[in-house]
């Protein structure tokens, strides 16, 4: 209901434009195509018009772009200086359509040149930084591939560092994104389809995936989703991850974002597809499931056997990450008498003094940790890092001292805060945080029922959860036991052949088991 009231009142704003109060066609004199051009876009300084005739004609004609979009000394060197100085042997036509048929086929020497019949495709092609070349008396125009802008470099991906992997890293440039996929799978049924979205930003977004393996149902719906995008602007994936995805309420992520080309390479192999925004370098892939949030890409680098102890390590850290904090206050303020003797003792001697009850002492240590998390992030690398160990370990000794918390609450609290970060995936673990104080407090009420209540909760929240249609549980429920050969456990290489049958690719073989060299 939101989202089409919202849609109502930006169609009345709309329809009051006042940029509607002029022609959007093109004139077949110059002065007036050039004067609608300025009004469009509201005559801004790095706009450049630069007028002269053909050679030897008395024919005006015009080249216009958006200074800092376009190569200055492509657009003099292919057009510019071969229009002004056309060979004296090169026979001009006289009519003016022939010579503008004559200019687009041999004088002007862009390899990605087309005609353009409407206003508004020539600003967008404009603000994508092509230059448009116009001729007096011709209600058309030429649109010419000189695009050229500062980019950032290609480096190593600052969110998903690995110890053996490639070094590469996506760019804010969609282009770049899409060769450095190809680097990887340089096959002709690798799919590109490109969409403008946001009605102002009218940003390049492509959707890839691979003709013959990933499903077709699969495609059009997200394609089906992609369409329907109505909004000023996409400054950056997340706006697109957060309108396709099927339940923007769950704490859980739906579609996983990642700055890593091998990754995407290897979710395309797998009949997923991407989603590659311009101006982000995080690119999208869909659809996910649970289990993807606690691999990762080294896991197929490294031997079976250290991928399946990594994993095992990640489904052990995301447990304490979320249970450790309740269980201490189940335990301490509900079920002291499920803890051993001696380490009752030694958690009520280290208790003595302290003011507040375990809740309360785990709620004051949690925030405080994610406080120092939050400004570690925000601040510069060396000082972030420096204020993370320092700050924690400063206000839990002080606080020990104290006598606000025990000793054992910092040591929970810091077996929490290294669970959370071997996390692979940044997303996944902001979610299991969120849950983390659902779970604090149902602990703090009815103790250990309370956490067993909460996990029942949260699994029926997870089994009726979809990623673009897919069962977010799956393949725990529904149960598909071949892909378990690739969730906690990681088998051999030459025993990963398949594809995900969930995905219900249309080629499900991957490989050739090399006959079972186990």
């Amino acid at each position: 209901m939101g989202r089409s009231y919202y849609k109502r009142k930006n169609t009345q704003s709309r329809e009051k434009d006042p940029e509607e109060n002029f022609s959007r066609q093109l004139y077949t004199d110059l002065e007036k195509n050039i004067n609608n051009l300025k009004k469009l876009l509201a005559e801004p300084n790095d706009l450049v018009i630069r007028e002269f005739t053909v050679r030897d004609t008395s024919h005006k004609c015009a080249i216009a772009y958006i200074d800092g979009l376009v190569n200055t000394d492509e657009v003099y060197s292919t057009a510019l200086k071969n229009v002004q100085l056309v060979s004296e042997q090169h026979k001009l036509p006289e009519d003016k359509e022939s010579l503008f048929e004559e200019i687009y086929q041999s004088i002007i020497s862009q390899a990605d040149i087309t005609k353009v019949e409407t206003l508004d495709k020539l600003v967008n092609s404009m603000l994508y930084g092509q230059a448009i070349f116009y001729l007096d008396g011709i209600d058309k125009v030429l649109t010419m591939d000189t695009r050229q802008w500062e980019g950032r470099s290609i480096e190593e991906p600052v969110s998903e560092k690995v110890v053996r992997g490639s070094r590469e890293g996506f760019v804010e440039s969609v282009r770049t994104n899409m060769v450095l996929i190809r680097r990887y799978i340089r096959d002709p049924n690798l799919c590109f389809k490109t969409y403008k979205v946001g009605r102002r930003s009218k940003s390049n977004l492509v959707l890839a995936y691979m003709k013959g393996i990933t499903n077709p149902d699969l495609v059009e719906e997200i394609k089906r989703r992609l369409e329907t995008i109505d909004m000023d602007g996409a400054l950056e994936s997340g706006f697109i991850e957060q309108w396709v995805e099927d339940s923007f309420m769950s704490p859980f992520p739906q579609i996983k974002s990642t700055e890593r080309p091998d990754r995407v390479a290897g979710a395309l192999l797998e009949g997923k597809f991407a989603i590659i925004l311009d101006g982000t370098p995080f690119v999208l892939t869909a659809p996910t499931v649970f289990g993807d949030a606690l691999q990762s890409t080294e896991d197929y680098y490294e031997r079976w056997t250290i991928g399946t102890l990594l994993r095992v390590l990640r489904y052990a850290a995301a447990f304490i990450a979320v249970f450790l904090p309740g269980l201490y206050i189940a335990l301490i303020g509900f079920h002291p008498g499920m803890i051993p003797s001696q380490l009752t003792f030694s958690i009520a001697a280290s208790r003595e003094g302290v003011p507040f009850p375990a809740f309360m002492e785990a709620v004051l240590m949690i925030l405080t940790m994610e406080l120092l998390r939050e400004a570690g992030a925000r601040l510069p690398t060396t000082l972030g890092d420096t204020i993370g160990i320092v700050g924690g370990l400063v206000i839990g000794e002080a606080a020990v001292q104290a006598g606000i918390v025990s000793p054992i609450m910092v040591i929970v609290v810091a077996l929490n805060a290294i669970a959370s970060f071997s996390i692979p995936e940044y997303s996944v673990g902001i979610s299991l945080r969120i849950i983390l104080f659902g779970y604090m407090i149902c602990a703090g009420l009815l103790g250990l029922v309370g956490l067993i209540l909460a996990y029942i909760m949260t699994n029926i929240h997870i089994v009726n959860l979809k990623s673009i249609g897919i069962p977010y549980s799956t393949p725990f429920a529904p149960t598909f036991r071949r892909d378990w050969n690739d969730l906690v456990l990681r088998l051999p290489i030459p025993m990963l052949t398949k594809r995900p049958k969930y995905l219900k690719t249309q080629d499900p073989v991957s490989g050739d088991s090399g006959g079972d060299q186990m």
